[in-house]
C-alpha cells in the first residue's frame, strides 16, 4: 500500500521505489497472465509494473503515395477543416445564410487543403512515395514489483500450476 505522504508527493506514477524482477517473458500476454495470477492470488498488484524491453521500431507499408492519393488526402482533410469552421461561423450568420457559409467554407477548405498537400508532396522530390504505419514494440517484457513484495510474489509464482520445479 502506499503510503498517505508518498501519494502527496509529485512524481512519475509508473514508478516503483526499488523495483525488483519476477521475470521477463517474451511477451506481453505471458508477462500481463503472471500479474493477472498475482490479482487473482490478492496480491498488491498495484505495486507491480509490466516494462517493455529491447524496443524496435517497425514500419509496415501501407502501399503506393501518388499524386492522386496526396490530392485525395488534401481534399478530405480540407474538407474537415472547412466543416469546421464553417459551422463555427454559422453560429454567426443570419438565418438564411448558414448553409451558405457552411458550403462556402467547406469549398474553400477543400482548395486549400488539396493546394497545400500537393506543394507539400511536390516538396519531398520523389524521396518517400510510398504510405506508411509505424509503431515502437517491445521484443521482452519485465514484470517488476516493489522489493518488500519480491519474496511473496515469487512464493505465489512458484506455487502456480504449471510452474517449474526448482
Amino acid at each position: 500500500m502506499t503510503s498517505p505522504a508518498a501519494a502527496n508527493r509529485p512524481g512519475p506514477v509508473l514508478a516503483l521505489e526499488y523495483p525488483m524482477s519476477l521475470g521477463v517473458h517474451d511477451s506481453y500476454e505471458e508477462a500481463q497472465a503472471v500479474v493477472d495470477y498475482l490479482s487473482d492470488q490478492e496480491f498488491p498488484v498495484d505495486q507491480c509494473m509490466i516494462v517493455g524491453t529491447d524496443l524496435k521500431q517497425v514500419e509496415r507499408v501501407t502501399g503506393r503515395l501518388t499524386t492522386g492519393r496526396v490530392a485525395l488526402g488534401g481534399v478530405a482533410s480540407g474538407v474537415w477543416l472547412g466543416l469546421f469552421v464553417g459551422l463555427i461561423f454559422a453560429l454567426f450568420a443570419p438565418t438564411g445564410d448558414a448553409l451558405v457559409t457552411v458550403l462556402g467554407a467547406v469549398a474553400f477548405g477543400a482548395f486549400f487543403g488539396v493546394v497545400w498537400a500537393l506543394i507539400g508532396y511536390a516538396m519531398t522530390r520523389g524521396r518517400r512515395d510510398f504510405v506508411s504505419v509505424t509503431q515502437v514494440v517491445a521484443t521482452r517484457y519485465e514484470v517488476l514489483t516493489e522489493h518488500k513484495h519480491a519474496e511473496r510474489a515469487r512464493e505465489l509464482l512458484d506455487s502456480r500450476p504449471g510452474a517449474p520445479l526448482g
